[in-house]
C-alpha cells in the first residue's frame, strides 16, 4: 500500500518576484476585468429596466430573481455561457435587436448543499424565446450535467423560437430539437430533472418540461404545442393560451404536469423541497477525513503572478501553489520533460490532477549547454503527459489542464524523434479518457498545442478562458510572416525595389496582424460558444472548487480509486 505525500510549494511574493513587477501585473489585470465586468453588467440587464417592470408587473420574478431565490443562502452562483452572442444583433423585422446570454441562464447553483445545473430562459429578453446558439447553449449545460450526473432544474419562461432567425435555430443537428434528445438520455441515465412553469411555454418551449421527473406550474404558466395566436388562426377559435394549456388542464386532466402552486416564489420552494430529498453529496465520502481548505499563499495574488503581456516569462508552480488547498503537492516525474509540470492535489479536500505548461527556459536532454523556450511542448513533456493522463483516468481523479502554450516543438529534431507520434499517443490518450476534465486557457492557446492539451474538441466537461486567453492557430505577428513569406528574405526583412512597394508590403503585415490579433479576443471564442465561460483570474480557484466538487457529488457512475491503490504509484516507482 502507497501513500500519497505532498510537499508545500511555493513561496512568498518578495522571494519569486519584485514588488513593483507584481503591482504592474495587478494593475493591468484589473484595468482588463474593468470590460468584462461591465459586460457582464449589461448582459445580467437583459433588455433593461422597462423589461422588469413589464415582468413584475405581471406578478412574476425576473429569472435572475428566481436564481436568487432558489440558490443556498449565501452561496455563489457561478454562470456559463455569459458571452453567447454578445455584440451580435438580429433583425426581427422592424429593428435590430440584441440577445443577451442568448435569452437564457446557465449556471451551477447550489440547491439544499448540493450543486445543480440550472437552466433559465431570460423573461427579459424577448419573453424567453430562443434564439440562434440558444440551443446549443441548453444542450451544452445539459451536456455537463449528464456526464457528472448533476441534477437539472429548467425554470421556464420561454415564447419559443424568435421566428426571424428560425432557420438558425430549428432544422440543425444541434438545433431545438436536440434539446429533448438530452431530457431523453438524461433521464435514461437517471439523471433527476426538475421542471418549474412560470408563464409562457410554448412549442419546442412546452416540450422541454415534460420529460423531467417532477413539474410543478404557476397559476400564469401554461404549456402548449401552439398559442392562442395560431390556434385564432388555425381553427377560428377564441380561446387563450392559458385556456388551451394551464394548470387545470396539464395538472388535472393531460397529466403532462404534477402539481400546480399559486406563484413564482411558491413554485421555488417546491423545486427546493425535490432537490432536498435527493442524496446527499458523495465530496466528505471521497475526501478520506481530509477538510476543505484554502490555498496557503492567497488565490487572491494570481493577477499579480500572471503577466498580461504574453511574451513574458512567470513560475506557473506559483499559480499552482495559489490553487491547491494547503498549497501542497505531489510532482511526478519533476526531472523529465520540464517544459511540463504534472502531479496531484487537492482542491476543496478532493484529489485532483495538474498538468501545466512551465514557461521558463528548459535545458535541452541531449545537448546539455542548449536551453529551449517554455511553453513549447517536446518530446518528454508530450509522453509524461501521456503517462499522466492515463494514470489520472485509471485511478478516476479529475484532472485540470492550465493551458500556457505556443504550439509544438518544429524542425529537424523534432522530426526525428517522432513528435507527430507522440503526439497522436496523447490525442489518443484525452479522446479515450472518462474521468472528469476541466480546462483552463490561462494565456497562450496555440495551434496544435491547444488540441494537444485537452482543448474544446477533446470535450473537457468545460473550458475556461481568462481575459489574457489568446487562441488561435499562431500569433498575429507569425501569420502575417507566413502570409508575406516570399516577400521576406531569410531575415523576415521585406523585400522591396522602391518605397511604394515596401510601404503596401508593411502595411499589408500589418492589417493581417491586427485582424489576427483582433480575432483572439476571448469574446469573440465565447460568444460562439468555443468556450465556456471568461472568469476573471481570482475567481479561478472558487470556479475550480464549483467543478471538482460536482466531479466528486454523484456516486456509482464513475470509478474513483482509494489513494492507496492507485495506479500512479507504480508509474512513479518506475521512473
Amino acid at each position: 500500500m502507497a501513500k500519497v505525500i505532498l510537499e508545500r510549494i511555493g513561496s512568498t511574493i518578495s522571494n519569486f518576484m519584485g514588488v513593483e513587477d507584481f503591482n504592474k501585473n495587478l494593475k493591468e489585470n484589473e484595468n482588463l476585468n474593468e470590460r468584462y465586468l461591465k459586460a457582464r453588467e449589461e448582459i445580467r440587464a437583459g433588455w433593461g429596466k422597462t423589461y422588469v417592470e413589464r415582468v413584475h408587473r405581471k406578478g412574476k420574478l425576473t429569472t435572475w430573481e428566481r436564481i436568487e431565490a432558489l440558490k443556498d443562502e449565501g452561496s455563489k452562483v457561478f454562470p456559463i455561457g455569459t458571452f453567447v452572442n454578445y455584440g451580435i444583433e438580429f433583425f426581427d423585422g422592424k429593428t435590430n435587436r440584441t440577445s443577451p446570454a442568448a435569452g437564457v441562464i446557465t449556471a451551477f447553483v447550489k440547491i439544499e448543499g448540493r450543486y445543480t445545473v440550472v437552466i433559465a430562459n431570460d423573461n427579459t429578453v424577448a419573453s424567453g424565446a430562443w434564439w440562434p446558439l440558444t440551443p446549443e447553449k441548453i444542450e451544452r449545460a445539459q451536456e455537463i450535467a449528464l456526464r457528472l450526473r448533476i441534477p437539472v432544474v429548467y425554470l421556464i419562461d420561454c415564447s419559443g423560437l424568435f421566428l426571424p432567425e428560425q432557420a438558425k435555430t430549428f432544422p440543425g443537428k444541434t438545433g431545438a430539437g436536440y434539446i429533448f434528445k438530452m431530457n431523453a438520455l438524461l433521464s435514461a441515465q437517471q439523471v433527476p430533472q426538475i421542471a418549474g412553469v412560470f408563464g409562457d411555454c410554448i412549442a419546442g418551449g412546452g416540450y422541454m418540461p415534460i420529460i423531467s421527473d417532477v413539474v410543478y406550474m404557476t397559476e400564469q404558466a401554461y404549456m402548449v404545442i401552439a398559442g392562442a395566436a395560431l390556434v385564432k388562426g388555425g381553427k377560428s377559435q377564441k380561446i387563450t393560451s392559458l385556456d388551451i394549456g394551464g394548470p387545470d388542464i396539464h395538472v388535472h386532466l393531460s397529466n403532462c404536469a404534477d402539481f400546480r402552486v399559486p406563484d413564482d416564489r411558491a413554485a421555488l420552494k417546491k423545486i427546493r423541497s425535490e432537490i432536498a430529498k435527493l442524496p446527499t453529496p458523495a465530496n466528505d465520502y471521497y475526501r478520506y477525513g481530509q477538510e476543505p481548505a484554502p490555498p496557503h499563499f492567497s488565490s487572491d495574488e494570481i493577477p499579480g503572478i500572471l503577466p498580461p503581456d504574453h511574451r513574458v516569462t512567470y513560475d506557473m508552480r506559483q499559480i499552482i501553489a495559489r490553487i491547491l488547498d494547503h498549497s501542497l503537492f505531489w510532482e511526478l516525474f519533476p526531472h523529465k520533460g520540464k517544459e511540463i509540470i504534472c502531479g496531484v492535489g487537492r482542491i476543496n479536500g478532493n484529489y485532483v490532477g495538474i498538468i501545466a505548461n512551465n514557461a521558463f527556459l528548459t535545458d535541452h536532454p541531449v545537448h546539455r549547454s542548449t536551453r529551449r523556450p517554455g511553453g513549447i511542448l517536446y518530446r518528454d513533456g508530450i509522453a509524461k503527459m501521456t503517462s499522466f493522463v492515463r494514470g489520472c483516468n485509471d485511478d478516476g481523479i479529475p484532472l485540470i489542464w492550465l493551458q500556457d502554450v505556443a504550439g509544438f516543438d518544429i524542425g529537424l529534431e523534432a522530426e526525428k524523434m517522432g513528435l507527430l507520434g507522440y503526439g497522436s499517443d496523447l490525442l489518443y490518450s484525452i479522446s479515450t479518457s472518462t474521468n472528469p476534465v476541466i480546462t483552463v486557457l490561462l494565456r497562450k492557446a496555440s495551434g496544435a498545442g491547444y488540441y494537444a492539451m485537452n482543448g474544446r474538441p477533446y470535450e473537457p466537461i468545460v473550458q475556461f478562458s481568462t481575459p489574457l486567453t489568446r487562441l488561435a492557430v499562431m500569433e498575429g505577428r507569425t501569420l502575417a510572416i507566413g502570409a508575406y513569406r516570399t516577400k521576406l528574405d531569410d531575415d523576415f526583412n521585406i523585400i522591396f525595389t522602391n518605397k511604394e512597394e515596401y510601404e503596401a508590403i508593411k502595411r499589408g503585415m500589418e492589417e493581417v496582424e491586427q485582424r489576427i490579433t483582433k480575432d483572439m479576443d476571448p469574446i469573440l471564442s465565447a460568444r460562439q460558444l468555443d468556450t465556456d465561460e471568461i472568469i476573471l483570474l481570482h475567481e479561478l480557484r472558487p470556479y475550480l472548487e464549483t467543478m471538482i466538487d460536482m466531479s466528486y457529488q454523484s456516486i456509482g457512475y464513475r470509478r474513483v480509486k482509494n489513494p492507496r491503490i492507485w495506479s500512479m504509484h507504480d508509474i512513479k516507482a518506475l521512473y
